[in-house]
């Protein structure tokens, strides 16, 4: 049974499970809504995404979940927390990617609020991190809406991110 986390006034946020491999796929394959990610994704590598993104609820009890439309069901991407090693610190980051025809609704800074809102009030997290492209206008408009703010650059898997941060409370 697909547990629920979290739900919105327009979202269900869920666990990941092996049936969500061809929603996935669909941006893991999707040239544009990769453009700031390092390579796209092919099925067996959605496969092993899943996987592990199951493995980290084992272990950490949370990490990136299914969001769905509330009312039809449908599948509109991923948002979650997961663990993120940046510069020997261990930190949870908020992230956060869509199927290319749901962008523009606001349904990622919805999700992003409410996953947000979990590790803060559920988890009591303290902090809480997105790295993002410093060309990736969408996505640090999401970070901005949410309350976050860039604190910093880093160099990180070849590639300059930005670092956009809240705290809680």
């Amino acid at each position: 049974m697909t547990r629920r986390v979290i739900t919105t006034d327009r979202l269900l946020i869920r666990e990941m499970e092996e049936k969500d491999c061809e929603y996935l796929f669909e941006i893991f394959s999707d040239k544009e809504a990769m453009k700031y990610y390092p390579m796209l994704k092919d099925r067996k590598e959605t496969v092993k995404w899943i996987q592990w993104t199951r493995d980290h609820y084992k272990k950490y009890g949370f990490g990136l979940w299914i969001v769905e439309e509330k009312d039809q069901g449908e599948f509109l991407g991923q948002c979650g927390l997961v663990l993120d090693k940046i510069r020997g610190s261990v930190e949870v980051e908020i992230g956060y990617l869509f199927a290319r025809k749901h962008w523009g609704m606001g349904y990622a800074t919805e999700a992003a609020r409410a996953c947000k809102t979990y590790g803060f009030e559920q988890l009591k997290l303290l902090k809480l991190l997105s790295l993002i492209d410093p060309k990736n206008q969408a996505s640090i408009n999401v970070a901005k809406r949410i309350g976050m703010k860039r604190e910093k650059q880093v160099k990180m898997r070849g590639r300059n991110l930005d670092i956009y941060t809240c705290y809680n409370g």
